[in-house]
């Protein structure tokens, strides 16, 4: 047990149960160019509520742009015109988060991202629409439905380059009902897969972009889903040889979606992630950066400066978690048991209930220069193992900039709907 970490957190730690009791926190991050808010698992209300809490008032009352989040570009996209009242949008909160369809879909279809959406299509109304705040998704696993939106697209907007998508889409029907899976072990035959199809794709759609005549927002969409297509197929290649990591691509697809996104919103953007822990906390303070993998979060300090991003950790003590046993497998509520012993969700929880902290405050602390064992729960979770599987070695003052500490947490509360549930490519750590 360390006493003297658990003491300085007692002092140093900052108590919160509303919004208002955030403003030391907001005050201090309110001119980055880039917040990071994390969760410790992808099933957890309290993560959400704060992060929702949080983001509100850096839009609301300083000019934030957008959220991007780990999820599809597709469905999130669909939910950002929700959002942002176009006239062609679903109209339906509810119906807009069905479009969640891919397992794991309860980490956007849930009640608590419900009531974001609403409270973000409501403040929008207010705005003009070119300064409307968005929603958009950074991850990179959508091959197919980011492929069926090209298609939408071009048919009506640009015949020949829909001639173009015609040949790529020829190339992945064979494999679309085994999804990515079975386009992954296809290229183990035939190595280059279908890299040359979507690279023409990309090409020709970048190329044109500028030209179409349909709003702006829907054209840069169809660019981001030719990226999108074109890194999956790639990602789907290096999963089945092997030979070099998935997720160092997978993180800097995120990575240069949120410059994209960036650069749309113009030279003054500010942007507002919401990804899992293991993204968003810089992973060179972590056993990954052994491995030779790097973060989001790491990125961004890189990209953006340290002094103009933010990166925000939670995590939890106990409680209960929406997850699944394996990949695929219906959601359940699970238990999520005590922090392991002289883990970073131990000491915290000796030292408070609900508080976040300042990792300035914590530099002094030997014992915090070291690595210790931190809690990370993905969406495939088995509560028997996680004393020795879902700790990730952390130098905590040094991954992130702030630490948000819940006790005793409670699950999601997930919207049901008719899941596909085609196997999802692993990912390191599992399931994150």
């Amino acid at each position: 047990m360390s006493n003297s970490v658990i003491n300085v957190l007692k002092e140093k730690k900052r108590e919160f149960s509303s919004s208002d009791e955030l403003r030391p926190l907001i005050e201090s991050i309110k001119d980055k160019k880039v917040v990071m808010l994390g969760e410790a698992s992808h099933g957890t209300h309290e993560y959400y509520k704060w992060r929702a809490k949080i983001s509100k008032i850096l839009i609301e009352e300083y000019g934030f742009d957008f959220v991007a989040v780990e999820g599809d570009w597709p469905p999130c996209y669909e939910l950002n015109r929700h959002v942002k009242g176009y006239d062609d949008a679903i109209n339906d909160t509810t119906q807009a988060l069905k479009q969640f369809k891919r397992w794991p879909s309860w980490m956007w279809a849930n009640w608590e991202v419900h009531e974001w959406a609403q409270w973000l299509r409501d403040f929008n109304k207010g705005l003009a629409q070119d300064k409307r705040k968005g929603f958009y998704g950074l991850d990179v696993y959508s091959l197919w439905e980011s492929m069926d939106a090209i298609m939408d697209y071009l048919k009506e907007e640009d015949p020949s380059a829909f001639e173009t998508a015609k040949m790529a889409m020829r190339c992945f029907e064979p494999h679309r009902d085994g999804g990515g899976q079975r386009y992954a072990l296809s290229t183990r035959l035939v190595p280059e897969g279908c890299s040359a199809e979507v690279t023409q794709l990309l090409k020709e759609i970048r190329s044109k972009v500028p030209s179409y005549n349909s709003d702006r927002e829907h054209a840069f969409s169809t660019e981001q889903n030719a990226v999108v297509s074109n890194n999956a197929e790639r990602y789907y290649r290096i999963m089945a040889s092997r030979d070099e990591s998935t997720w160092n691509l997978r993180d800097r697809h995120m990575m240069d979606t949120l410059k994209r996104l960036m650069a749309f919103h113009g030279s003054e953007a500010k942007g507002i992630v919401w990804a899992h822990n293991t993204h968003i906390g810089d992973a060179s303070y972590t056993d990954m950066g052994d491995a030779g993998l790097y973060n989001i979060g790491e990125l961004g300090r890189e990209e953006f400066g340290r002094d103009n991003v933010a990166l925000i950790g939670f995590g939890c003590h106990s409680g209960s978690v929406l997850a699944g046993a394996s990949w695929g497998d219906q959601v359940r509520q699970m238990n999520l048991p005590d922090g392991r012993s002289d883990s970073w969700e131990d000491w915290c929880h000796q030292a408070g209930t609900q508080f976040y902290v300042a990792s300035d405050d914590l530099q002094s602390l030997d014992e915090l220069q070291d690595r210790i064992p931190h809690r990370a729960v993905g969406v495939v979770y088995d509560p028997r193992h996680e004393r020795y599987g879902n700790y990730a070695p952390t130098i905590i003052p040094k991954r992130y900039d702030y630490f948000m500490f819940f006790d005793k947490t409670r699950a999601l509360h997930a919207i049901n709907i008719q899941e596909e549930t085609s196997r999802t490519p692993d990912t390191y750590p599992h399931g994150l």
